[in-house]
């Protein structure tokens, strides 16, 4: 499984650990996945997505999930992502 967020393309960093002697040794920085289920108003049943918890907070600040990928870039969505974006978009009224 990828460890990249299904709607802002989020994923691993990488950087150094720094010790107190100031050694340095490679490290990855890993986004903050969960797995949830967001519903969609739309089309009116639940969406399983993995994203980061940034993304949760950005849905909830842009209104919910149809408004989010309305306004997202389709580079950054998954797969998954952009199948949920045209069904919405094809069952939204006109």
């Amino acid at each position: 499984m990828s460890r990249r967020c299904e709607l802002t393309g989020k994923g691993p960093m990488t950087g150094n650990n720094v010790s107190h002697a100031n050694n340095k040794t490679r490290r990855r920085f890993l986004p903050n996945l969960t797995d949830v289920m967001l519903q969609s108003e739309t089309l009116g049943r639940g969406v399983r997505l993995r994203i980061s918890a940034a993304a949760l907070r950005s849905v909830d600040h842009r209104g919910g999930l149809d408004k989010f990928l309305a306004k997202a870039r389709d580079e950054e969505l998954s797969p998954r992502a952009l199948r949920v974006k045209k069904e919405i978009a094809r069952a939204a009224p006109a």
